[in-house]
C-alpha cells in the first residue's frame, strides 16, 4: 500500500477552499477511481491523468488507484485539478520529494501530451492558498502573471508535466514536439476604447448635474428621454468621473472577472471602475450569472464596484429586471443551483435608459407622438414599482435645442466634476468613519433617521409631509435622505438643509417633488 498527498483549490463562486487529494495504490484489479463529489470535467480528468504521465515516459503499472478529494462534501468542478491529481498519483508511486509534493498546491489543467494548460480563477485561488497558510503554489506559465499579483505567493511557473515531476527528484521528460501551452485571449467584457469625456455632452446641465450626483454618492440612475437626447452619452460617461479603486476592491474586481475569463493580467489588477452594458435581448443568466453545475458571473457581478447600464431598460425580460431587486439592495447576488449556491459580489451602480413610449416622441407635449395612451402607459410599466422605488435619481432628459446650446457656456469636461465627486466622496468617507459603509447609498435608512447622523428637525418635517402626501414611499424617505447628504456633501457643506431635500425630491421624483 503507498499513499500521496498534496493540495489543490476548489472555488465556489468567488470563495476558495483547500483541498487535500489523497492518492492510494494498492493490489487488486486496475482502476482508477474519484471520490469526494468530482463533477463530470474533474471525473474526466483520469483519462487526462493517465495520458499526462505516459507521455513524460513515466511507466502506468496496472495497480488499484483511489483518488480521495477531501472534504468529501464540498463539490468539486473544473479542471484546474488536473496537476494536483496528478502529483498525488505520482507521489504515491514513490516520487523522491513526496513531503515538499505534499505541502504545495497545485493548479492546472493537463493535455493529453503533459502541457499544463492555463485555467480561469487563479487569482482567488491563490489568494484562498496564501490565507490558508499555504503560499508555495504550483501555477500555469500562463497564469502566472496573475498569480504574482497575490502579496505573500510562492508561485512556481511550469509549462509541463515533466517539469513538476524533475522539480519533485523524479525522472520525466518531455515531448520534444510538444508545443508551449499558451493562455487564451480574455474574452473582453466589452470593447476597450478608454472612458469618454464629459465635455463631450453638449447641454443637457440637469442631466448632467444629475450624474454628477449619482457619481458621488453611488446612487442608482434612471434616464427617461426621447431618442438622441444623449442618454447613452450620459450613461457611458459615468465611469469617468468615479475615482479609482482601491487595493481592496481592485482585488475584489479582478477576482470577479478571473472567474468570468475577462481578466488580462498583464495589465495587473483592474484600477479603474467596470462598465457592463449588456443588450437588451441578454438572458438572466448572462446578466445574473449561470451555467451547468455552480454558476459563473453575469454581468452584474462583472460590474462589481462599477456601473451596469441597461440600455432601453422596458425592452428587457421582466425576469431579467426583477432579478436585480437581490444585488440592489444587498450588494450580492446568491445563485442556487442543485450542485450548491454560489455567491458573488454585485455592489454596482445601476443606470437605466428607456424612451417616454414605444415610438419615443411622447416628449413636451407629446404632440408628434403616434402611441395610444395605454400603449404610453404600459411601456413604462415594464419597469415595475418595486424596481424603480430602488432607484435614487429619475431624471428627463429633454432634447437639446438651439437656445439651451447658445446659453449653455463651455462643457465641463470629465476630470473637473470627477475633482468635485472625489471630494464629496472623501467627506462621506470621513463621516462614515468607523461604520461599515463608505457611500451614502449604503447608508440604511434607520442611521440616516437616528441620533448618529444628526438631521436637522426642519429637513426631517419637510420629508414627514411628503410621506403624508403620499409622494414617496419609505424607502423613498431613505433614498431622498441620501441624496439630500450627497448634495451638501457636494456643496461642502456639514449637513443637508430643506432645500437639499427639495432638490433631492426633484431629482427622486423626475422634477415633480408633488407628484
Amino acid at each position: 500500500m503507498r499513499l500521496g498527498r498534496t493540495w489543490t483549490v476548489a472555488l465556489v463562486g468567488l470563495q476558495g477552499h483547500l483541498v487535500e487529494v489523497e492518492a492510494h495504490r494498492s493490489q487488486g484489479l486496475p482502476a482508477f477511481t474519484l471520490v469526494g463529489l468530482p463533477d463530470a470535467s474533474v471525473n474526466e480528468a483520469r483519462e487526462r491523468v493517465r495520458s499526462a504521465v505516459t507521455s513524460c515516459g513515466l511507466a502506468w503499472q496496472p495497480a488499484r488507484r483511489t483518488v480521495n478529494l477531501s472534504p468529501a462534501s464540498l463539490p468539486k468542478r473544473g479542471t484546474s485539478l488536473d496537476l494536483a491529481l496528478a502529483v498525488a498519483v505520482l507521489a504515491a508511486e514513490d516520487l523522491p520529494a513526496a513531503e515538499e509534493a505534499a505541502r504545495t498546491v497545485h493548479l492546472g489543467e493537463l493535455a493529453l501530451d503533459g502541457r499544463v494548460r492555463p485555467v480561469r480563477g487563479v487569482l482567488p485561488a491563490v489568494a484562498a492558498a496564501v490565507a490558508a497558510g499555504s503560499p508555495d503554489v504550483v501555477v500555469p506559465a500562463g497564469n502566472a502573471a496573475e498569480a504574482a499579483l497575490v502579496p505573500g505567493a510562492r508561485v512556481r511557473a511550469v509549462h509541463h508535466l515533466a517539469e513538476v515531476v524533475r522539480a519533485y527528484g523524479g525522472a520525466a521528460r518531455a515531448p520534444a514536439s510538444a508545443p508551449a501551452a499558451t493562455e487564451p485571449p480574455p474574452v473582453p467584457a466589452r470593447p476597450d476604447a478608454g472612458e469618454q469625456d464629459l465635455a463631450d455632452v453638449l447641454g443637457q446641465d440637469e442631466a448632467r448635474f444629475a450624474l454628477e450626483v449619482a457619481a458621488a454618492g453611488g446612487h442608482h440612475l434612471l434616464l427617461v428621454g426621447a431618442p438622441g437626447a444623449g442618454k447613452t452619452m450620459l450613461a457611458a460617461r459615468l465611469p469617468g468621473l468615479l475615482p479609482d479603486l482601491s487595493d481592496a476592491e481592485a482585488v475584489e474586481v479582478t477576482a470577479v472577472h478571473s472567474v468570468a475569463g475577462t481578466f488580462d493580467p498583464e495589465g495587473g489588477l483592474l484600477r479603474r471602475p467596470p462598465f457592463e452594458d449588456p443588450h437588451h435581448t441578454a438572458t438572466p443568466a448572462a446578466v445574473i450569472g449561470g451555467g451547468s453545475g455552480l454558476p459563473r458571473p453575469g454581468a452584474a457581478s462583472r460590474a462589481h464596484r462599477g456601473v451596469l447600464f441597461l440600455d432601453e431598460a422596458p425592452e428587457f425580460s421582466p425576469r431579467v429586471l426583477e432579478t436585480l431587486r437581490q444585488p440592489l439592495e444587498h450588494g450580492e447576488l446568491v445563485l442556487h443551483r442543485a450542485a450548491g449556491a454560489a455567491r458573488y459580489p454585485a455592489r454596482f451602480q445601476l443606470v437605466l435608459a428607456a424612451n417616454p413610449c414605444p415610438c419615443g416622441k411622447a416628449v413636451g407635449k407629446g404632440l408628434r407622438c403616434t402611441c395610444r395612451p395605454a400603449e404610453r402607459r404600459r411601456y413604462l410599466a415594464r419597469l415595475s414599482g418595486p424596481l424603480l422605488d430602488r432607484i435614487d435619481i429619475q431624471v428627463d432628459v429633454a432634447p437639446v435645442t438651439r437656445a439651451m446650446l447658445a446659453l449653455a457656456g463651455a462643457p465641463e469636461t470629465s476630470a473637473a466634476v470627477a475633482a468635485r465627486v472625489g471630494a464629496a466622496r472623501a467627506r462621506q468617507a470621513h463621516r462614515l468613519a468607523g461604520t461599515p459603509w463608505r457611500l451614502n447609498a449604503e447608508v440604511p435608512g434607520s442611521w440616516l433617521r437616528g441620533p448618529e447622523a444628526g438631521l436637522p428637525g426642519d429637513v426631517r418635517r419637510s420629508l414627514d409631509r411628503a410621506l403624508d402626501r403620499g409622494a414617496l414611499s419609505m424607502r423613498g424617505v431613505d433614498r431622498v435622505l441620501r441624496l439630500a447628504w450627497t448634495l451638501a456633501d457636494l456643496a461642502g457643506r456639514v449637513g443637508p438643509s430643506t432645500a437639499d431635500v427639495g432638490v433631492a425630491l426633484g431629482l427622486r421624483t423626475r422634477g415633480s417633488p408633488d407628484a
